[in-house]
């Protein structure tokens, strides 16, 4: 297949697999595989990067495989040492971009190619590369749409300085917060796909630069597909070209932009949808109806939490007011129970139908849920002290509790019904 920017038209052929690897099997084809090295200014790095995962992908790979070399604008002898790796080893290929930018790069490369699986993995091969092959199989198989390499998975394997580890913590961090994400590790340059799931998300991302990788995968979670994460050894180069600052600060408007375009309806991609799950034995003795399911583990969850959240509140109440008039001590109490109860349903109650529902839209949700509960309980208290202005502070409480129970269930109607309601795909 060929592939045309800027001018520089470049053949990309498949490397077949070494003969050990031949079953004789009538079965399907084994898919194909396209391995992107997005590079800037890497003259040093690129020959032992390329010779390297040439020698891997040759020997252990059991798939057809291309590599493709992208060249991101370099102002160094870059481009010409790709040439001669092309012109030396069978299956590398090359593509000069006028421009810079990994997430550009991958977007070009990825777009225009003919594989089945793309995968991108950085040109210092900090991860591992015992990890190619479990990143790839699933997505082989048809298990999953994407993987990704994870340093932060169990049983991963991590070398590198404290200042890197902690930024990289709090962002992963950050996107879980603020997102929902349950993919530990967004940065990793370690990641393949299935092109067919690919190219609409590929259509939907923006980013030229380094929150790309973080933008695809929440645009792939959003829409429902499946990420396979693999715990990979990865050790630290420190020559690298990232600006940790400047990186971190487009990082943080990304999420900014992402929350935006999901809140809208705008990040739904029309990608292939994956088969409902199927009993594999014919004998099979089917649950019931998913939705009843569903709405029996909602209501039996959340009336948990509500009786734990309500107990909660009435105790912290009866705390408070020893020090505080009723109104505050009711507002703290609230205040602390409703954001305890809102990440408990969000985790528990509501964990089927609020896939793409962040942690931090969901208690933006429960917001005005909070105004209502305590509109209704402390106008229940005040009420209460009016009618009977020398009760006291248990029968205050018992007051409370019962006003609370209302608002439980107008909390779970509007979580059901508004904040976790199930969009369709």
């Amino acid at each position: 297949m060929t592939h045309t920017s800027s001018g520089l038209r470049t053949e990309r052929r498949f490397q077949s697999p070494s003969p050990a690897d031949a079953t004789g099997s009538t079965a399907a084809p084994a898919p194909t595989v396209e391995i992107v090295i997005p590079v800037y200014n890497e003259e040093r790095a690129l020959p032992g990067c390329i010779r390297t995962l040439h020698a891997r992908l040759r020997d252990e790979l059991p798939y057809p495989w291309q590599i493709t070399v992208a060249d991101n604008a370099s102002v160094d002898d870059t481009l010409a040492v790709a040439r001669e790796l092309a012109q030396e080893l069978p299956g590398v290929g090359v593509v000069h971009l006028e421009r810079k930018g990994r997430g550009l790069a991958l977007r070009t490369v990825w777009g225009t190619s003919g594989a089945d699986i793309v995968v991108y993995m950085d040109v210092d091969l900090s991860t591992g590369l015992d990890g190619l092959l479990p990143l790839i199989a699933p997505l082989a198989s048809g298990h999953s749409d994407l993987a990704i390499g994870s340093r932060l998975a169990p049983g991963a394997r991590t070398v590198r300085g404290p200042r890197r580890e902690l930024i990289s913590r709090c962002y992963n961090g950050l996107i879980r917060f603020t997102h929902g994400a349950r993919f530990s590790d967004a940065q990793c340059g370690f990641k393949a796909a299935r092109t067919e799931v690919l190219r609409p998300l590929l259509a939907k991302t923006r980013d030229d630069a380094w929150f790309f990788d973080t933008e695809l995968l929440l645009l792939a979670e959003h829409n429902g597909l499946r990420i396979h994460e693999v715990p990979v050894d990865w050790v630290e180069d420190v020559d690298t070209r990232v600006d940790v600052v400047g990186t971190a600060t487009d990082d943080l408007k990304g999420l900014w932009h992402m929350a935006r375009l999901k809140a809208s309806g705008a990040a739904r991609v029309p990608v292939p949808p994956r088969p409902e799950p199927a009993a594999e034995h014919p004998d099979a003795v089917l649950a019931p109806d998913m939705a009843r399911s569903q709405l029996a583990w909602q209501v039996g969850c959340f009336v948990s939490i509500g009786i734990a959240s309500t107990a909660g509140q009435a105790l912290l109440y009866w705390l408070l007011r020893g020090w505080w008039q009723p109104a505050l001590a009711n507002f703290v109490s609230l205040l602390v129970l409703t954001l305890l109860n809102t990440e408990a349903n969000r985790r528990l109650t509501f964990r089927y139908s609020a896939d793409d529902i962040g942690a931090g839209r969901a208690h933006l949700g429960a917001g005005a849920l909070f105004v209502v509960g305590y509109l209704i309980t402390s106008g229940a208290v005040l009420l209460f002290r009016d009618a009977v202005p020398d009760a006291s502070a248990a029968a205050e409480t018992l007051v409370l509790a019962v006003s609370s129970v209302l608002v439980t269930g107008i909390r779970f109607l509007a979580l059901r019904l508004a904040v976790f309601r199930r969009r369709p795909r």
